[in-house]
């Protein structure tokens, strides 16, 4: 199936590693130019340079952090600069840090809101006056099953995270109009360089860890993260043009909830 993303100009945060890395390759693939953001710099020069030996495509990566208030704006007024418009906004930036409310203190909460809600906010903002002059955009914001389903201890990401599909539905409804659809993708427990860290930290081998973490999930096993960029890149395709203001769970049937 034609996608429909040859020639669009994507932007997506958190881009070095994990599902924003899988994302920036699909995109590549689909012929879309993609700019890549993340922290730090050697980390994602080695993504970016990976995306374009793998698919030939264009790929731009700029140094920025998605919970610094200046660095988005910067990011995408780079992108617009350098590519000409900005088609697709993959909102992918965050941890999953998560604690017993009683250890969170105002820091840790500040820190994660500015990551996942303020960082998605301010993406938003400087992407959608571009979308609008275009005559209409997609705009995919990462989001985790625990915002629709907090558990216990799962503080302070659960929050944010259910702040960030408030966010997601408010503005598919305002932006509507200008054919700019939002939404949102949910996951579970996906492989990536973040689990392995966790995995080392129990002092068991990554394949041990995803073993046993897939036992907790109905179809048996942790997700890749190419099966996240799967959905992204359907959310962000023609074949998705009646689809806003929604969130669709990439969890293995892990959540309780649709």
């Amino acid at each position: 199936m034609d996608l429909g993303l040859k020639g669009k100009v994507v932007a997506i945060t958190g881009a070095s590693e994990g599902i924003g890395l899988a994302a920036a390759m699909r995109f590549a693939q689909e012929g879309a130019k993609v700019a890549m953001c993340a922290r730090r710099e050697d980390v994602l020069e080695a993504a970016a340079d990976a995306v374009r030996k793998a698919t030939g495509g264009e790929v731009l990566a700029i140094v920025a952090d998605a919970s610094c208030a200046a660095d988005m704006p910067r990011f995408i007024d780079e992108v617009v600069k350098v590519f000409g418009r900005i088609d697709v906004v993959v909102n992918n930036a965050g941890t999953s840090a998560a604690a017993a409310f009683d250890t969170v203190d105002d820091s840790a909460w500040e820190h994660d809101l500015q990551l996942k809600l303020f960082g998605q906010i301010r993406t938003a903002r400087a992407a959608i006056p571009h979308m609008k002059r275009l005559g209409g955009g997609r705009i995919v914001n990462l989001a985790m099953v625990g915002g629709k389903q907090p558990a216990a201890a799962s503080f302070p990401t659960s929050v944010s995270r259910a702040a960030g599909l408030a966010l997601t539905k408010a503005l598919s409804k305002e932006l509507a109009p200008h054919r700019i659809l939002v939404n949102a993708v949910a996951v579970g427990k996906i492989k990536s360089a973040q689990q392995a860290r966790a995995a080392a930290r129990k002092n068991v081998s990554a394949a041990e860890h995803y073993t046993q973490m897939g036992h907790t999930i109905p179809l048996g096993r942790m997700g890749e993260a190419e099966e996240v960029a799967n959905v992204i890149a359907f959310l962000a395709s023609d074949a998705a043009s009646y689809v806003t203001g929604t969130c669709v769970n990439v969890d293995g049937g892990l959540s309780g909830v649709l």
